[in-house]
């Protein structure tokens, strides 16, 4: 089955959400609002693959175009993004598709593509990396969900309200700082530099301004102690960030934020509740995520590499070295490496 892409902009494509809202099989990550974020904070191309059929999207493979004088030029789909599965017909080739792209970046002088949820891809392709992903069906009133959590999630819960720990879904520009604030204490704890506050920030103008987010934030006796923040499109919510303070960790406040998201979402008629992205070796952060009863899906990155000519496997690893450095910086040290480096990550 052969296909015909044209290659369109979504920041300028009249309709582009509805478009994908109708095919029923975007997520968040295939919006307009994603894709502006991306686009204004770093300053990445949208280069997005279309074909359609009879007025309806067909197929879709979404990039952003990364140009950097540090680490050279390539296609992902996308950036700073957990999945984006690709839209394709059902038994469509997928490697005379690959070939398009391919012949695309090979063109455009990519040193590679990377894909961000391969599901379609062959099953005996070499993944570059794979992820957990955990997608809680939302369909049921809260208080049913609840009873479906494991008893530790249940008790943690219970401890956070017992002890007095308020949460709130907040829309403002300060609620977003608020949050930056905890999510530098966070990056700083796990030794990575935090994302810059201008990304932030765009996420307020574009996501959490336009009814598309929320931050959800938790307070103790006046002060902020964690939050999260939330992203939906169609009837999909999803949980993107979460920072707290390691002193309160004992309150279980990240129980609390996450069944209070879930809350609002079930009393917005919402469908689904992701998770996010997990590394498999992250085994506390695993166990919490299971604590949901969530069902729980393997994310497969593929990364073709154009020197080599083929799909390679990840060989980079944070070093030991690396994480005692950034945790050991200052704060105000780690905001200017993150603003310093995230456009040059992708």
């Amino acid at each position: 089955m052969s296909l015909k892409f044209e290659i369109v902009n979504p920041l300028t494509y009249p309709g582009w959400d509805d478009l994908i809202l109708s095919s029923g099989k975007g997520s968040f990550f295939h919006s307009s609002h994603w894709a502006r974020v991306l686009h204004e904070s770093y300053g990445y191309k949208p280069v997005y693959f279309v074909s359609l059929k009879d007025n309806l999207l067909e197929t879709l493979f979404p990039f952003m175009e990364i140009n950097s004088f540090l680490t050279g030029k390539r296609g992902v789909s996308l950036p700073f993004t957990d999945y984006c599965e690709q839209i394709i017909p059902d038994n469509s080739d997928i490697s005379e598709i690959m070939d398009e792209l391919i012949h695309f970046g090979k063109k455009a002088g990519w040193k590679y593509i990377e894909i961000r949820d391969g599901a379609q891809m062959p099953q005996n392709l070499l993944p570059f990396s794979s992820y957990y992903r955990h997608l809680l069906d939302i369909s049921n009133d809260a208080q049913t969900l609840l009873s479906g959590f494991r008893d530790s999630m249940r008790r943690g819960i219970k401890k956070a309200e017992r002890e007095g720990v308020k949460v709130n879904i907040c829309s403002s520009s300060d609620s977003i700082e608020e949050f930056f604030k905890l999510n530098c204490m966070t990056r700083k704890r796990h030794g990575l530099p935090p994302q810059p506050i201008s990304f932030f920030k765009k996420i307020h103008e574009h996501i959490i301004s336009k009814d598309h987010g929320f931050v959800a934030l938790a307070d103790y006796n006046g002060q902020k102690i964690g939050g999260a923040v939330c992203f939906h499109f169609g009837k999909r919510g999803m949980y993107k960030y979460g920072a707290s303070d390691s002193r309160y960790q004992h309150l279980r406040v990240n129980n609390l934020l996450i069944y209070k998201a879930i809350r609002y979402y079930t009393g917005k008629g919402y469908r689904s509740f992701c998770l996010g992205r997990t590394e498999s070796k992250n085994g506390g952060l695993l166990q919490f995520k299971r604590g949901f009863r969530a069902e729980e899906q393997i994310i497969k990155y593929y990364r073709y590499d154009f020197e080599q000519r083929s799909f390679v496997k990840d060989p980079t690893r944070i070093t030991v070295t690396g994480i005692k450095l950034f945790s050991n910086m200052p704060i105000p040290l780690l905001k200017f490496a993150g603003a310093l480096l995230y456009r040059h990550a992708g």
